[in-house]
Protein backbone atom coordinates (compact mmCIF):
# COMPACT_ATOMS: atom_id res chain seq x y z
CA UNK A 1 0.00 0.00 0.00
CA UNK A 2 1.15 3.31 -0.61
CA UNK A 3 1.93 6.09 1.62
CA UNK A 4 -0.89 8.13 2.32
CA UNK A 5 -1.85 12.30 3.83
CA UNK A 6 -4.21 10.90 6.68
CA UNK A 7 -6.85 14.16 7.28
CA UNK A 8 -8.04 13.83 10.98
CA UNK A 9 -11.27 15.82 11.93
CA UNK A 10 -10.42 16.93 15.65
CA UNK A 11 -14.06 18.23 17.62
CA UNK A 12 -17.27 18.70 14.84
CA UNK A 13 -16.29 19.80 11.43
CA UNK A 14 -18.60 19.69 8.12
CA UNK A 15 -18.06 16.82 6.40
CA UNK A 16 -18.22 18.04 3.13
CA UNK A 17 -15.53 20.59 3.97
CA UNK A 18 -13.27 17.71 4.52
CA UNK A 19 -14.35 15.85 1.19
CA UNK A 20 -13.58 18.93 -0.72
CA UNK A 21 -9.95 19.16 1.35
CA UNK A 22 -9.32 15.56 0.57
CA UNK A 23 -9.09 16.27 -3.04
CA UNK A 24 -7.71 19.75 -2.84
CA UNK A 25 -4.93 18.15 -1.19
CA UNK A 26 -4.84 14.70 -3.31
CA UNK A 27 -4.48 17.31 -6.60
CA UNK A 28 -2.02 19.51 -5.13
CA UNK A 29 0.35 17.12 -3.79
CA UNK A 30 -0.12 14.03 -6.03
CA UNK A 31 -0.93 11.96 -3.22
CA UNK A 32 -3.01 9.72 -1.65
CA UNK A 33 -5.45 11.61 0.63
CA UNK A 34 -7.63 9.78 3.03
CA UNK A 35 -10.12 11.02 5.76
CA UNK A 36 -9.99 9.14 9.16
CA UNK A 37 -13.08 9.26 12.30
CA UNK A 38 -12.71 12.77 14.41
CA UNK A 39 -11.01 12.58 17.38
CA UNK A 40 -12.48 14.73 20.70
CA UNK A 41 -11.07 18.37 21.32
CA UNK A 42 -8.44 16.93 24.14
CA UNK A 43 -9.77 18.51 27.44
CA UNK A 44 -6.43 19.78 28.57
CA UNK A 45 -5.76 21.56 25.17
CA UNK A 46 -8.73 24.17 26.69
CA UNK A 47 -7.17 27.72 27.54
CA UNK A 48 -10.16 29.11 29.73
CA UNK A 49 -8.50 32.67 30.25
CA UNK A 50 -8.04 32.68 26.59
CA UNK A 51 -10.71 30.94 25.64
CA UNK A 52 -8.99 28.84 22.83
CA UNK A 53 -6.97 25.54 22.53
CA UNK A 54 -3.34 25.02 23.05
CA UNK A 55 -2.40 23.38 19.59
CA UNK A 56 0.61 21.78 20.45
CA UNK A 57 -1.56 19.78 22.90
CA UNK A 58 -3.90 18.80 20.06
CA UNK A 59 -0.68 17.95 17.98
CA UNK A 60 0.03 15.51 20.76
CA UNK A 61 -3.60 13.58 20.89
CA UNK A 62 -2.87 13.37 17.27
CA UNK A 63 0.16 11.62 17.53
CA UNK A 64 -1.77 8.58 19.26
CA UNK A 65 -3.37 7.27 16.56
CA UNK A 66 -1.56 7.54 13.43
CA UNK A 67 -2.25 4.77 10.65
CA UNK A 68 0.77 2.51 9.93
CA UNK A 69 1.27 3.92 6.51
CA UNK A 70 0.43 7.65 6.98
CA UNK A 71 2.91 9.83 5.51
CA UNK A 72 1.50 12.91 6.76
CA UNK A 73 -1.02 13.66 9.21
CA UNK A 74 -2.91 16.38 8.89
CA UNK A 75 -5.31 17.98 11.84
CA UNK A 76 -8.67 20.04 10.91
CA UNK A 77 -10.54 21.87 13.52
CA UNK A 78 -13.15 24.07 13.96
CA UNK A 79 -11.72 25.56 17.57
CA UNK A 80 -9.51 28.89 17.88
CA UNK A 81 -5.92 27.56 18.29
CA UNK A 82 -2.89 29.30 20.22
CA UNK A 83 0.36 29.02 21.69
CA UNK A 84 1.82 30.37 24.92
CA UNK A 85 3.61 32.92 23.08
CA UNK A 86 1.03 33.97 20.22
CA UNK A 87 -1.91 35.66 20.54
CA UNK A 88 -3.71 32.88 17.93
CA UNK A 89 -2.18 30.33 15.08
CA UNK A 90 -4.33 29.52 12.15
CA UNK A 91 -2.26 25.80 12.53
CA UNK A 92 0.82 24.32 13.70
CA UNK A 93 3.23 21.65 12.55
CA UNK A 94 5.87 19.49 13.58
CA UNK A 95 8.92 21.00 11.06
CA UNK A 96 9.77 17.98 9.62
CA UNK A 97 7.81 15.51 11.26
CA UNK A 98 4.62 13.59 11.41
CA UNK A 99 1.79 15.90 11.87
CA UNK A 100 0.20 19.62 11.45
CA UNK A 101 -3.48 20.99 12.44
CA UNK A 102 -5.19 23.90 11.04
CA UNK A 103 -7.93 26.23 12.49
CA UNK A 104 -11.35 26.84 10.59
CA UNK A 105 -11.91 29.33 12.97
CA UNK A 106 -10.04 32.56 11.81
CA UNK A 107 -10.59 31.44 8.45
CA UNK A 108 -14.01 32.73 8.24
CA UNK A 109 -15.40 35.44 7.74
CA UNK A 110 -17.99 35.61 10.78
CA UNK A 111 -14.91 35.59 13.36
CA UNK A 112 -14.11 38.91 12.00
CA UNK A 113 -18.02 39.70 11.84
CA UNK A 114 -17.98 39.96 7.95
CA UNK A 115 -20.85 37.57 5.56
CA UNK A 116 -20.22 33.95 5.39
CA UNK A 117 -17.97 33.35 2.11
CA UNK A 118 -17.27 29.89 1.22
CA UNK A 119 -15.39 29.79 -1.54
CA UNK A 120 -13.08 32.27 0.15
CA UNK A 121 -12.87 30.12 3.44
CA UNK A 122 -12.37 26.71 1.47
CA UNK A 123 -9.18 29.12 -0.41
CA UNK A 124 -7.70 29.61 2.68
CA UNK A 125 -7.68 26.28 4.25
CA UNK A 126 -6.22 25.14 0.97
CA UNK A 127 -3.72 27.65 1.83
CA UNK A 128 -3.31 27.03 5.47
CA UNK A 129 -2.97 23.32 4.97
CA UNK A 130 -0.32 23.05 2.05
CA UNK A 131 1.33 25.62 4.83
CA UNK A 132 1.39 23.27 7.33
CA UNK A 133 1.98 20.27 5.38
CA UNK A 134 4.52 22.05 3.85
CA UNK A 135 6.45 22.41 7.45
CA UNK A 136 5.83 18.63 7.84
CA UNK A 137 8.21 18.59 4.74
CA UNK A 138 10.81 20.64 5.94
CA UNK A 139 10.00 23.60 4.73
CA UNK A 140 10.19 27.05 6.51
CA UNK A 141 9.03 29.85 6.12
CA UNK A 142 9.69 32.10 2.21
CA UNK A 143 10.26 35.32 1.53
CA UNK A 144 8.34 34.92 -1.36
CA UNK A 145 5.12 36.15 -1.34
CA UNK A 146 3.73 34.54 -4.44
CA UNK A 147 4.87 31.44 -2.09
CA UNK A 148 2.23 29.35 0.05
CA UNK A 149 4.84 29.38 2.48
CA UNK A 150 4.83 33.01 3.22
CA UNK A 151 4.43 33.72 6.91
CA UNK A 152 0.91 34.69 7.65
CA UNK A 153 0.59 36.92 10.88
CA UNK A 154 -3.27 37.89 9.73
CA UNK A 155 -5.92 36.61 7.97
CA UNK A 156 -5.05 38.99 5.02
CA UNK A 157 -1.39 37.44 4.77
CA UNK A 158 -3.34 34.37 3.89
CA UNK A 159 -5.33 35.73 1.31
CA UNK A 160 -2.31 37.86 -0.76
CA UNK A 161 0.17 34.84 -0.41
CA UNK A 162 0.32 32.45 -3.11
CA UNK A 163 -2.17 28.95 -3.12
CA UNK A 164 0.82 27.05 -4.21
CA UNK A 165 4.93 26.29 -3.23
CA UNK A 166 6.95 28.04 -5.30
CA UNK A 167 9.56 26.23 -7.26
CA UNK A 168 12.66 26.39 -4.70
CA UNK A 169 10.00 25.15 -1.81
CA UNK A 170 8.80 22.61 -4.30
CA UNK A 171 12.34 21.41 -5.08
CA UNK A 172 13.06 21.26 -1.07
CA UNK A 173 10.13 19.40 -0.57
CA UNK A 174 10.26 16.81 -3.13
CA UNK A 175 14.09 16.38 -1.69
CA UNK A 176 13.41 15.94 1.65
CA UNK A 177 10.49 13.32 0.33
CA UNK A 178 12.49 11.46 -1.05
CA UNK A 179 15.22 11.28 1.62
CA UNK A 180 12.11 10.42 4.25
CA UNK A 181 11.58 7.23 2.10
CA UNK A 182 15.14 6.16 1.45
CA UNK A 183 15.92 6.22 5.14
Amino acid sequence: MDDAIYIRPVGAVDHAILQWLRKEMGDCLMATVRILPSIPIPPESYEARRNQYYSTKILKEMLGGVPQDALKLLGVTDKDLCIPILTYVFGEAQVGGMAAVVSLARLRQEHYGLTPDRPLLLERLRKESLHELGHTFGLVHCPSRACVMYLSNTVVDVDIRGRDYCTGCRTVMASNTAAGRRG
